[in-house]
Formats: C-alpha cells, sequence, structure tokens
C-alpha cells in the first residue's frame, strides 16, 4: 500500500490556526509554547513520513485530532512526573504529545521496528526531550526485565490489539493503583474479560469527530478484589 504522508499545510500559521480551532472544539485551550512543541513534532513526522511509513492520516483535521487532541484530552488523566510507559509507539503518538504536555513524565517508548526506533530517538534529540527513553523490543521481552516490573504509574496502548491476556502482561509493568489508558476508536472494545488486578475505572470521550473513546482500567493493590 502507498505511503499517504500527513496532511498538514506548509504554512505556520495556517497549522497555528488549525490546531487553535480543532482544540477550541474540544474545549481546550493551548499556550503558545506547547503549540510551538506540537507543531514541531507534527512537522517531525510529516518529514519522516515521506520516507518511511509511521502513519497514514491524509486528512488535516483528522490527523490534528488524532495525533495530537486526543493525547491532550488524555493528558487530564495523567499527574505530571509520573513514569509512563508507551506500548507500540510507532509514529509517537500519543508519547510524544503527552511528554511535550507535562514535560516533568518520565517516558518510555516501546517499538519493535527499527526504523520507526529510529524516528522516535530522533524526536527525542529534535525536540529536546528529556527522560524520554526508547526501547527497539517487543514488551514481552522487557517484561524479562525485575527492573521493569511494577515501576510505572501509567501504560498508554494504541493501535495494538487489545485482549485479557495482553492486559494481564502489561499489569505487570504497573505499580499497585497505576492505570492503563486505552485508546479507542469506533467500533474498537477492550478486552471482554479484564482480568485482576485490573478493574475498569471509567470511559470517557475523546474527540467527538473521530468518535473515539479513552478506556480506563486501574491496577488494585494487593488482597483487593476488582469490582466491575
Amino acid at each position: 500500500m502507498a505511503r499517504v504522508p500527513v496532511a498538514i499545510s506548509e504554512n505556520p500559521q495556517e497549522r497555528l490556526r488549525r490546531l487553535r480551532r480543532r482544540a477550541q472544539r474540544e474545549n481546550l485551550t493551548l499556550s503558545r509554547e506547547l503549540c510551538d512543541g506540537l507543531l514541531a513534532y507534527l512537522e517531525l513526522l510529516t518529514l519522516w513520513n515521506r520516507k518511511i511509513n509511521l502513519t497514514a492520516l491524509d486528512d488535516p483535521d483528522a490527523a490534528i485530532d488524532r495525533l495530537l487532541i486526543e493525547p491532550l484530552l488524555a493528558a487530564r488523566h495523567i499527574e505530571d512526573g509520573s513514569s509512563v510507559i508507551d506500548i507500540g509507539s510507532g509514529g509517537g503518538s500519543p508519547a510524544i504529545p503527552l511528554k511535550i504536555a507535562l514535560p516533568r513524565l518520565r517516558l518510555w517508548m516501546v517499538e519493535s521496528k527499527t526504523r520507526k526506533s529510529a524516528f522516535l530517538r530522533e524526536g527525542i534529540r529534535q525536540l529536546d526531550l528529556r527522560e524520554t527513553f526508547v526501547e527497539t523490543n517487543r514488551y514481552e521481552e522487557l517484561l524479562i526485565s525485575p527492573a521493569l516490573h511494577e515501576s510505572m504509574d501509567v501504560v498508554t496502548i494504541r493501535a495494538v490489539k487489545v485482549e485479557a491476556a495482553t492486559l494481564l502482561s502489561l499489569q505487570a509493568f504497573l505499580k499497585p493503583g497505576g492505570q492503563i489508558l486505552l485508546f479507542r476508536g469506533p467500533g474498537e472494545t477492550p478486552a471482554e474479560f479484564v482480568p485482576h488486578p485490573l478493574t475498569v475505572e471509567a470511559e470517557s470521550p475523546l474527540v467527538s469527530a473521530l468518535q473515539s473513546r479513552l478506556v480506563r482500567l486501574r491496577k488494585v493493590s494487593i488482597g483487593v478484589s476488582a469490582v466491575r
């Protein structure tokens, strides 16, 4: 399948207006500094997308909604300074926009494909993201490391098939009380069964135009029963 570049205007002022307009639709107020960081990421993604297939959004509004606005809305549920691991990071969203919005995050991006990992590392360098790391592995391989067990406050997942067995594996990264954030599109559902020690905390809409939503799972403390 042919690559489709992220469609954004070459005019910086038009890009800024489009971002602010899409944010306003979702009741978000963005500082100029935040806008600059998000648009710098989007420009880098567009440049690399001409060489490797990072994303296939060809509508300018949908690109901004999916890549930038969704993470900004999800950031409301993450405390700045948290440790976050993003699974299947690909083109860097939601992970990089989350880091730009919450600069004190300690962020790990997990991407098994070498070329996509190279993009993520370049994004870290170009955008000067501190306390941000890339793991070129499958997440299952990282679970071998005891140092990562119960080390994270948040796990984020988009574009990864979610089954009960997947959730059971991923919860091993979480501290007790930590959360998994599932970015879901229309028709996508989380696992039919959410295994202990996870429980469904809430499901909330993200971007109305995309009919997307955020499912939040919480890891309960040992000895506490999960109640759905």
